[in-house]
């Protein structure tokens, strides 16, 4: 097996490992993973967290280390967290974005301006015509919602860009 191979084989089985706090939603489309490196039968991923202080951080290094050390040619799988590099919810794979809505969360708004009021579509009836209860959800990255036409609660990623420093 080529090291390109090994390298396919190990992005695959990171798109099977849940964000434990959105299940189906993966760590890959999420947009968590910042690089993958194969050394034979070593594997080093670096990972960018969607908030710093996440508390489900070291249970997502333990699922992924697990899950590729699971591979049968890898011996050793480092995971490490880069707080350098900055998640951002452009990021977010359009596969991820389907997942979070099968799972009742809107994904965050396209094209969003810093400062700038936000919305979302409810993820359950689509519809535009919907409110912020609580822009402090259950996570740091998420939002309470309420849907007028359905009238669902739901939540909302949180837009988060990538500011230029220039």
């Amino acid at each position: 097996m080529t090291e390109q191979q090994q390298w396919e084989e190990v992005m695959s089985i990171l798109r099977t490992v849940d964000d434990p706090e959105l299940p189906s939603v993966s760590v890959f489309d999420l947009g968590m993973v910042h690089a993958v490196h194969v050394s034979g039968v070593d594997v080093q991923i670096t990972m960018v967290p969607t908030f710093a202080g996440c508390p489900a951080l070291d249970i997502i290094k333990n699922n992924v280390k697990q899950a590729v050390e699971n591979v049968p040619w890898v011996e050793r799988c480092d995971v490490a967290f880069s707080f350098q590099a900055l998640w951002s919810t452009d990021a977010i794979t359009e596969e991820g974005k389907k997942q979070l809505k099968k799972y009742g969360v809107a994904p965050p708004p396209e094209n969003y301006i810093p400062g700038e009021e936000w919305s979302v579509d409810c993820p359950y009836c689509e519809s535009a015509y919907v409110t912020m209860d609580n822009i402090f959800g259950p996570t740091a990255c998420r939002s309470i919602l309420y849907c007028r036409s359905c009238k669902n609660p739901f939540e909302a990623m949180k837009p988060v860009i990538q500011y230029s420093l220039s």
